[in-house]
């Protein structure tokens, strides 16, 4: 069977597209770090509604967790690989540069783009034989394409994956396998909770924030058939924010 991974879907956007690749028909693998609850209960949501899903905890940002669980999966499932694959997972910690402490950096840094590096490299080697094909999405960021204040983390983070999937797009494409980025503005989930939220909405031209299911919308439009043609593209979700 074909499975779908995707990172850091306990919550917000990633939940989202992982309960919408659910209902394409992919047996989803849930990702979380800390939240087995919340993780536990997007499984619960996903089989309610008739599909399948299941757990795998590890951290994005330590290889060595990803292989240990991608060994420990791979062994109880011989005949199954992971066709679908998206990096979602990520985390802010937002601060001036100047006060901007190592931690803060690093921790962003290796969460978004060393994530992406180890579970992406891994995962090809079972998409590339026999020109299975595969989709990969990965979650970019408004702050990667045009940056934003007190965000040089972030920015740094979302602007290196958006050319890594246009590198990673020529390299694979004779596989049959397909390497694209969405990258959204603000979307209502927890990690924009903390943002003044009304003033914001008046720089997006369509005045509100956007849904984790209008992100989820266009992730399973570019894993789709229909999209086979597409890759090494960042598909923009912003509301017109930025164009």
């Amino acid at each position: 069977m074909k499975y779908a991974l995707v990172t850091g879907s306990s919550r917000g956007i990633g939940k989202a597209i992982a309960i919408r690749l659910a209902k394409m028909g992919y047996p989803v693998l849930i990702n979380y770090l800390k939240n087995k609850e919340a993780a536990e209960e997007v499984v619960a949501t996903i089989i309610a509604n008739g599909g399948q899903a299941e757990l795998m905890p590890f951290n994005a940002a330590d290889g060595k967790a990803i292989e240990a669980a991608l060994d420990a999966w791979e062994s109880a499932h011989p005949d199954d690989y992971i066709a679908v694959l998206v990096n979602n997972a990520g985390i802010r910690k937002d601060n001036v540069l100047f006060m901007m402490s190592d931690e803060e950096w690093h921790e962003v840094l290796d969460t978004t783009l060393n994530g992406y590096f180890y579970l992406t490299r891994r995962l090809l080697k079972h998409m590339m034989p026999r020109r299975r094909g595969g989709r990969i999405v990965n979650m970019a960021s408004l702050s990667g394409v045009k940056g934003l204040a007190g965000q040089s983390n972030y920015s740094a983070a979302k602007a290196a994956l958006i050319g890594a999937t246009k590198a990673l797009a020529q390299e694979v494409a004779p596989r049959q396998i397909t390497v694209n980025a969405v990258a959204p503005g603000f979307i209502e989930t927890d990690m924009t909770k903390d943002l003044p939220q009304e003033e914001l909405k008046k720089l997006v031209p369509v005045g509100r924030f956007g849904t984790a299911e209008e992100v989820a919308a266009a992730v399973a439009f570019l894993v789709s058939d229909e999209a086979a043609y597409i890759t090494g593209e960042v598909i923009n979700i912003n509301g017109g924010l930025y164009t």
